[in-house]
């Protein structure tokens, strides 16, 4: 790991921010750090919109490796997302690097309640947010109601607001985390008015709820989860998504998809997660990765 006393605007490309259990709550519960096999290539190209290169997950793989695994399955472009000031500061030095690469940058829903000082974060993330071409997304931000309490709420809702106006001036894509807080995060967006391209990522909810969000204009994006088996309504909330509006990611080095849910995730596993949603869909597995494809581009503002 680097040494995280460092400025983070210097840490090269190839090293990691952080770990992932120094992102997420320790069980106790030991965990498969194996990485799963590569699996058969997807038919045509297809971008795994949402992925944390920057967060090792046991032993590290480089951004170049990690990008040439995932084109070795037609999995051929990915957008890194940045969840705080060090992580966005290497999306953007990423993106500027690796022609494969767009950048998201945010404070994520549970980062806003620890910043000490709100606005000097935000103007932090707004000129990261214009400071490259490759800069595409403003996020992942939103509500999180599972990992965030009652007293860090109405911080949470503040910044979401805040990143739901910058994405709308600097005419950026905005990138939704929502968690246990589907109607909070249609109240605001609702109340502030949606910019001209957002994306629930990870979506969590189920048929009623895709309705209601694809109604706003939307897209949906699809991660592993879909493949576990007590998914139903999420594959419920899948099948009914119409084909221009559907997205997939991996949400690496998290939620992998079956069968090999808890270990290591990554972009080369996308096509793990399409099979699984053409199967569900009924869709042709061609027409679906060209219609991911095509999506991703007119969700995050055009080919890169």
């Amino acid at each position: 790991m680097p040494d995280q006393s460092s400025d983070p605007s210097q840490q090269p490309t190839d090293r990691p921010t952080r770990s992932r259990a120094a992102t997420e709550e320790r069980s106790g519960a030991r965990r498969d750090r194996e990485r799963p096999p590569a699996p058969e290539p997807l038919p045509l190209p297809v971008v795994d919109n949402h992925c944390h290169l920057d967060i090792a997950d046991g032993e590290w793989v480089g951004t170049s490796e990690a990008i040439a695994r995932a084109r070795d399955v037609n999995v051929t472009r990915i957008v890194q997302i940045g969840c705080d000031l060090p992580g966005a500061r290497w999306a953007v030095e990423a993106a500027a690097r690796y022609d494969e690469l767009v950048a998201g940058v945010a404070l994520h829903p549970n980062e806003a309640p620890r910043v000490d000082d709100l606005e000097a974060a935000m103007l932090a993330i707004e000129g990261l947010a214009s400071a490259h071409a490759g800069v595409r997304a403003v996020g992942e931000t939103g509500l999180d109601h599972f990992r965030t309490g009652e007293e860090g709420r109405a911080a949470q809702e503040e910044s979401f607001r805040r990143h739901i106006d910058l994405a709308k001036r600097l005419d950026k894509t905005l990138v939704i985390h929502d968690r246990d807080a589907h109607d909070d995060v249609l109240r605001v967006i609702d109340e502030e008015g949606a910019p001209e391209r957002w994306v629930m990522h990870c979506f969590s909810g189920d048929e009623a709820f895709a309705r209601r969000c694809l109604d706003r204009g939307a897209h949906l994006s699809f991660a592993g989860t879909v493949t576990f088996k007590n998914a139903g309504p999420l594959r419920d909330a899948l099948a009914v998504t119409p084909l221009d509006r559907v997205l997939v990611e991996t949400d690496a080095p998290y939620l992998t998809p079956s069968p090999y849910r808890g270990r290591p995730n990554a972009s080369y596993l996308v096509p793990l997660t399409v099979r699984a949603m053409a199967e569900v869909r009924g869709d042709d597995l061609e027409g679906l990765c060209h219609a991911i494809d095509t999506n991703t581009e007119r969700a995050f503002g055009g080919p890169w």
